[in-house]
Order: structure tokens, then sequence, then C-alpha cells
């Protein structure tokens, strides 16, 4: 009965070796194949196993047959191939939100999606130790849980927290209650997107949010909710600091065309100001790390309107420089 038993099994075996130690340049011989399945129990001949290899075919598994020196069976498309497992390691790598572990558990598990040779290149090219990473475990299982309370269509309740400089965390005050809208990858952090009786459409850190509970009651509904767009949130947000909407005029060189592009979005209307500059008009949310931006640009680029804007940046450029002065 065990023999028949294990017979039942030996299609999953073979289909699970070839996954997990073939790939197009490393095929997997017949004797292979008959001596782990000898291994697991099972008793196959050389004529059975190219049936087996037929009905795996027939299945729909992609089997490659190579000839020649590197005669054998591997597993072709239908799964991910190195070039996109890298993609994925270095996405998880440069997840600030994620902690060390997590991401070197994440790569282990990319790592089942191809073969074992593959395996050993996909980690030897990735370097976790020294990156900026969260000290919050428990990022992931927020995510999931926001993402219930989206689909519940529930409001939610969480704790709110900062780092101090003993990298203990310091709760704020209170437990907060917001209507979750969407989940937005900026600058390698997450954020939840949500509304706010206090603030309207705001923004958290997921990394800072502990003790997320849905509450049952259906979110806010507001006409600002209903017409939310999370790309021109993105356009408008910078570094997720919040701000009063401001329509800003600005002069930039012509080589910095890209990089407002980059930040503003194609549809933004570049308009020539000379051989040498264009200026242009784009709604921001007026806050420290968008003077951060002007500034990091230095005299290539500046600011035209409302004055207010200008002169806020001028006494916040001149704050930096008064802490440069020569002591008397």
């Amino acid at each position: 009965m065990a023999k028949v038993e294990n017979q039942k099994l030996k299609l999953l075996v073979i289909k699970e070796y070839l996954e997990q130690n073939s790939d197009e340049e490393h095929p997997v011989t017949t004797n292979e194949l008959l001596q782990y399945l000898e291994q697991r129990g099972i008793h196959a001949e050389r004529k059975s196993l190219y049936r087996d290899i037929q009905c795996l075919e027939d299945f729909g598994c992609d089997i490659i047959r190579s000839t020649g020196k590197t005669a054998g069976y591997s597993i072709g498309s239908g799964r991910f191939d190195l070039a996109e497992l890298k993609l994925l390691a270095d996405a998880v790598l440069a997840s600030k939100f994620l902690t060390e572990k997590k991401s070197l558990q994440l790569i282990q598990k990319l790592e089942t999606l191809t073969s074992r040779h593959q395996a050993v290149t996909l980690r030897r090219s990735m370097v976790v130790s020294g990156r900026v990473k969260s000290m919050n475990e428990s990022v992931i299982y927020n995510v999931d849980d926001i993402h219930q309370a989206i689909l519940a269509n529930s409001q939610i309740t969480f704790r709110y927290f900062e780092w101090d400089r003993n990298k203990q965390r310091v709760y704020r005050k209170g437990v907060r209650t917001a209507s979750p809208y969407a989940l937005c990858w900026d600058d390698s952090n997450y954020y939840l997107i949500a509304h706010t009786e206090e603030h309207g459409i705001t923004h958290f850190r997921v990394d800072k949010m502990a003790q997320i509970r849905q509450t049952g009651t259906p979110r806010i509904q507001t006409e600002q909710t209903r017409n939310l767009d999370l790309s021109s949130y993105g356009k408008q947000v910078f570094g997720m600091f919040n701000g009063d909407l401001t329509g800003v005029r600005m002069r930039f060189e012509n080589s910095l065309a890209g990089v407002v592009l980059d930040r503003f979005g194609k549809d933004i209307m570049l308009i020539p100001d000379g051989d040498d500059h264009f200026t242009c008009m784009a709604e921001v949310r007026v806050s420290p790390l968008f003077y951060s931006w002007i500034a990091s640009f230095g005299s290539r680029v500046r600011l035209l309107s409302p004055q207010r804007v200008v002169d806020e940046f001028r006494e916040s450029c001149q704050k930096i420089l008064d802490l440069y002065q020569p002591a008397e």
C-alpha cells in the first residue's frame, strides 16, 4: 500500500525537484531525477519517467528539454527569472519601513521562487547591513490591518509614536481615530492616507502606528475624500510634510526640466523664459521639505510667487545662515 501511495506523489515530487534544482543553465538529468525519487521512497523506471515529464507538459508546465553535454530537463517560463527577483529583492532592501530581520526573511522567501543555483547568486548580490531600516517589526501586519479596514469600509483607532534619543517609543497623547482610504509608498516609507475630524485629508507613517483596531463605524465620506487623487497628492506633498496647498510659480534652468517633470508629472506646463530658463506653476503643500527641495538646487532655481512663500523661504535661509555667523 505504501508503494502505491508513493506512486501517487510521483508527479508532485518531480515538479518540486525541477522547480528547486533546475534552471536553463542547470538542467536536471534523468539519473538525478531517478535517484531523488528513490530517496523519497518512490521507485520509477526510465520509461515511466519520460511519461511523467510528458504528463507535466500536458498539464501546462513549461518543461525545457536540453540536449548535448547538458542534456536534461528544467522549468522554463511561468516563474520569475533572476533579473526580476533581483529587482524585487532590491525593493525589499530599499524599503525603510521594513526591519533588517523582516527584509532577510522576505528575501529568503523570494529565493524559493527560483532554483537553488540562482538563489545563491541572488543572495550574494544582496547587502542589508548598514542600510537605514525601520525599528518597528510589526509594519507588515499594520499594512494588512489597514487593508482589511479599507475593504470593510471601517474607521480605525491607533496610537501614534515617535522615537527618542534612547531609541524608545514615545507615544503621543490619546488614541487617534481615522478613516483609512489608501496606502502610499513615498521615499521608501509607507504612509496611510486618511481622513480625520481634526485635519481632513492627512497621512501617517505606517511604521509609527501601533494598536490598530477597526471600530466598525463606516468611514467618513466628504467631497474631499470622494475627489481624492493619490497621484496628485504625491506630487503636492513633499516628504509627506503637511502644509497649505498653494499655487507656486518657479523659474528653473533648462537643465532641471527632467527634475521638474519627475516631481510634478509630464502634464505640467514649462514656459520658456529666455534661452536658458523656463518657468512653471505647480500646486504644492508649502512646508520645510518643499523649501529644502528648492534650496538643494542653489542658484539654478528661484521662487517667483506668491510673495508670502518667497518671504518665508528667505527667512528660512536666513535662519540657517545665522547659525554659521563667525563668533564675535
